[in-house]
């Protein structure tokens, strides 16, 4: 019994700690639970972070891109759209829209001869050939939309030999050089 009572007085104390614990916590969930069901329905609205634009120069070679971008609204797959704009402040400068997401691109050249919209802190990037056009989040490593065709796209589709195939970006063939002949 000697060893029981000094271990007694702090278990005692520990359980009711709990018990009045565990009443508190209840009274606080209960304060937290909406009133009805309309108010139970209604979430809070999302933070907006604000639109930071990147300010630093284009290079030649991105400007040369830039002049290869469709502008204007390009239609994608399951009735989505996409809307590019140059952004009239700084030249080369791309916004574009896909649903309420605003993004602001510039261009980046490419071996492929595609042409690359990036905004590098959103971490997406549109890529255009001359067959389709898609959206892609880079953090993620997904399309968000694909099929896209503008109407310059559309009109070069249309052109395109049946049986051609590909993407419809083609190289100039690297011709043999010509031997010359020896006099006869």
């Amino acid at each position: 019994m000697p060893l029981i009572r000094p271990l007694l007085k702090p278990v005692l104390l520990l359980c009711a700690l709990a018990v009045s614990g565990s009443n508190a916590w209840s009274a606080v969930v209960e304060n937290v639970k909406p009133r009805s069901r309309i108010a139970a329905k209604v979430k809070p609205a999302p933070v907006v972070a604000p639109i930071v634009e990147d300010d630093t120069p284009l290079n030649e070679d991105q400007l040369a891109v830039a002049q290869h971008v469709h502008a204007g609204d390009a239609a994608c797959e399951f009735k989505n759209k996409v809307t590019i704009t140059p952004n009239p402040d700084k030249p080369g400068r791309f916004r574009l829209q896909f649903g309420h997401l605003v993004y602001n691109m510039a261009p980046e050249p490419t071996t492929t001869g595609a042409v690359r919209l990036e905004d590098k802190q959103a971490g997406v990037v549109w890529l255009q050939i001359p067959s389709k056009s898609m959206l892609m989040n880079t953090k993620v490593g997904q399309r968000m939309v694909d099929s896209c065709l503008h109407a310059a796209q559309i009109a070069a589709n249309a052109t395109a030999l049946p049986g051609e195939g590909g993407i419809g970006i083609t190289t100039t063939p690297v011709l043999p050089p010509v031997i010359a002949q020896v006099g006869k």
